[in-house]
C-alpha cells in the first residue's frame, strides 16, 4: 500500500471511528431498507456494508447469515468508490470477480448491484447492495433511482446516530465539568462546537457560554432568566415553555425541536436537551443543557421523507398497473377469467396492505395507528363488508404490524375472506364471521370463527392453491402454525404467530 493509500485508509478509519455502527446494527435501524431494497430489484439478498481496512462487515442484510467477508473479496469496496450504482450482470465473466471466493462458492454471486455510502466528509464508507445467484440485466430506472435513494436514507439515519452520540458525549462532557472549577468548566464550555446553557434549580437560566452569544448574536446578559424564549420563533415559543416547565416540576430530561433566532436574522432548527444533576438526596442543583444546530439534517430529512412517499407511491400504482394488465390479459382468453379474477383480487389485497403500512403525508395517511393489525384487518375487509359491517367483525387485542408482515397477513385474510364469500358463513344473509385476537408474551393467536353459514366439511385431500397459500402465509412466511377445525355451523381456524414476526419493535 502506498504512503498516499495508507494516509486515506487512516482518515476512512477515523471516520468510521465517529459513527455508532455497533449501535445501529444491534437496533437493527437499516433492516427496512435492506428489506425494502431486496423488495424492490427483486433479489433473495440485501447487505448495508461498510468497509474496514481488512475486513467488510454487515451492517444490515437480508437474505444470508453471513457478518463479514475479507475486503480482498468484497465487491462494495470497489461500488464505494463510484458516484453511481456499480452493476455486475454476472460476475463470472468480469474479470475483476470471476476468481473471487464468493462467486466460485457459496454463497455463488452472479448478479451485484451496489450504490455508494459517503460521509458527509465526502470519505467512502461501503455500500447498499443487492445480489442475486442467477445472471440478470440491468436494473430498471425506478430500482437504480431507488437504490440511490435507499442508499441516502441509509446514510442519513446513521448520520442521525452519528449526530445523537455526539451531542451525548457532548452532554457527558458538560456533565463531568460540574466537577471541576468554574473556571475550568467555562474554558471547556466555550470551546465547545454547542451552546451550552445551565440554569438554577428553579430554571433561572444564569449562564451560556461564546457559542451561544455567536450563534444568536444577543448581547451578553440579554437572555438570562426567561429572557431565552424570547430567542425562538413564536410558532415555537409555548411548546418550548410547555416542555421546560414539565421538565422543571418532574426533574425528567428536556428534550425538544425547535428554530432558534440566528445572527442574521434567520430562523435555524436547534436540538435542545438538558439534564438535571443531582445531589447524594436525589435534590437537583442545577440543569445543564445543550443546543445543536440541526437545521441541515432537518431539511434533509424532510427530503427524505417525500422522496420515500413517493417512492411508495409509484410502488402503489405498479399494483395497479398489474391488475389492470391482468384484466386486458383475461378479455382475450375467456378460460383464464376465474382465476385471472382470483389473482387480481389478491394484487388488490396486497396494494391496500401496501398502502396502509406505506410512508404517508399528512393528508393522506390512514386515521387508524399505521401499526395497528386492527386498522389493517379493517381495511383488509373492507370490501367484504355488508351494511354496518357488523357481519365481519375484528375484536380482542390491538398488536403492533409493520411492512415486514403486512403482505402475508393481507394474503392470509383475503384467502379466508374470499372463501367465506364463495362457501362459508359470508355466502348467506344470516351468516357472519368473527376474528379474535389473543395476544400473549411471545405468541398472537388470532382466531377465525365462522357461524350460520352453509354446512361445511373438511376438503378431500390436501387442499387448493387457497389452502397452500394460506400455509404459506401463516406458518413459511410468519412462522406460525394453523389448526383448523370444520364443524357444522362454520369453519374455525387458529392461527398462532410469533409476537417477533408481526413487528420488529415486538
Amino acid at each position: 500500500m502506498t504512503t498516499e493509500g495508507s494516509a486515506d485508509e487512516a482518515i476512512r478509519t477515523r471516520v468510521i471511528a465517529a459513527y455508532d455502527v455497533a449501535g445501529a446494527r444491534v437496533a437493527g435501524q437499516l433492516d427496512d431498507i435492506v428489506a425494502f431494497a431486496a423488495e424492490l430489484c427483486g433479489v433473495p439478498v440485501a447487505l448495508v456494508s461498510l468497509v474496514e481496512e481488512e475486513y467488510q462487515r454487515f451492517l444490515a442484510r437480508i437474505g444470508t447469515d453471513l457478518l463479514a467477508t475479507p475486503r480482498s473479496q468484497s465487491f462494495c469496496a470497489h461500488a464505494m468508490l463510484g458516484h453511481e450504482v456499480m452493476q455486475v450482470p454476472d460476475a463470472r465473466e468480469d474479470p475483476r470477480f470471476a476468481d473471487n471466493a464468493l462467486v466460485t462458492g457459496a454463497p455463488f454471486i452472479r448478479f451485484y448491484a451496489g450504490a455508494p455510502l459517503v460521509s458527509s466528509e465526502g470519505v467512502p464508507l461501503g455500500a447498499l447492495c443487492v445480489i442475486d445467484s442467477e445472471p440478470r440485466a440491468a436494473l430498471t430506472p425506478l430500482q437504480h433511482r431507488g437504490l440511490l435513494i435507499l442508499a441516502k436514507a441509509a446514510m442519513g439515519r446513521l448520520d442521525d446516530r452519528r449526530v445523537a452520540r455526539e451531542q451525548g458525549e457532548a452532554e457527558a462532557a458538560a456533565r463531568r465539568v460540574l466537577e471541576a472549577s468554574d473556571l475550568k468548566f467555562r474554558t471547556l464550555a466555550d470551546t465547545m462546537p454547542q451552546m451550552v446553557w445551565s440554569t438554577l434549580p428553579d430554571g433561572f437560566h444564569d449562564y451560556y457560554n461564546a457559542r451561544w452569544y455567536e450563534f444568536t448574536g444577543a448581547p451578553e446578559g440579554t437572555t438570562d432568566g426567561e429572557g431565552w424564549n424570547g430567542m425562538f420563533h413564536v410558532d415555537d415559543q409555548d411548546r418550548a415553555w410547555a416542555a421546560w416547565r414539565h421538565s422543571l416540576e418532574t426533574g425528567e430530561p428536556y428534550g425538544i425541536e425547535y428554530r432558534l433566532r440566528h445572527f442574521d436574522g434567520t430562523y435555524r432548527w436547534v436540538l435542545g436537551r438538558a439534564l438535571p444533576v443531582r445531589d447524594q438526596d436525589g435534590a437537583i442543583m442545577r440543569w445543564f443543557g445543550t443546543c445543536t444546530d440541526i437545521h441541515e439534517q432537518k431539511l434533509a430529512y424532510e427530503e427524505r421523507e417525500v422522496i420515500s412517499q413517493e417512492l411508495s407511491h409509484r410502488i402503489k400504482n405498479i399494483f395497479a398497473v398489474i391488475s389492470g394488465l391482468i384484466s386486458f390479459a383475461a378479455r382475450g382468453k375467456p378460460e383464464f377469467a376465474a382465476t385471472a379474477t382470483d389473482l387480481r383480487h389478491r394484487i388488490t389485497a396486497l396494494g391496500r396492505a401496501h398502502d396502509f403500512v406505506r410512508p404517508h403525508s399528512a393528508q393522506s395517511r390512514p386515521t387508524v395507528r399505521q401499526d395497528s393489525l386492527h386498522g389493517l384487518l379493517a381495511d383488509l375487509f373492507e370490501p367484504y363488508k355488508q351494511g354496518d359491517g357488523v357481519r365481519l367483525a375484528v375484536i380482542g387485542d390491538d398488536v403492533r404490524v409493520d411492512d415486514r408482515s403486512a403482505t402475508p397477513i393481507a394474503l392470509l385474510f383475503h384467502e379466508l375472506a374470499t372463501n367465506a364469500t364463495k362457501y362459508g358463513a359470508l355466502s348467506t344473509v344470516t351468516g357472519a364471521v368473527e376474528v379474535a385476537i389473543a395476544a400473549g408474551a411471545d405468541t398472537v393467536v388470532i382466531t377465525w370463527r365462522e357461524r350460520g353459514g352453509p354446512p361445511v366439511a373438511a376438503p378431500a385431500g390436501s387442499g387448493g392453491f387457497g389452502s397452500q397459500l394460506i400455509e404459506m402465509s401463516a406458518v413459511r412466511q410468519l412462522g406460525g402454525t394453523v389448526a383448523r377445525d370444520w364443524r357444522p355451523e362454520g369453519l374455525v381456524m387458529d392461527i398462532a404467530i410469533p409476537a417477533s414476526a408481526l413487528s420488529r419493535a415486538a
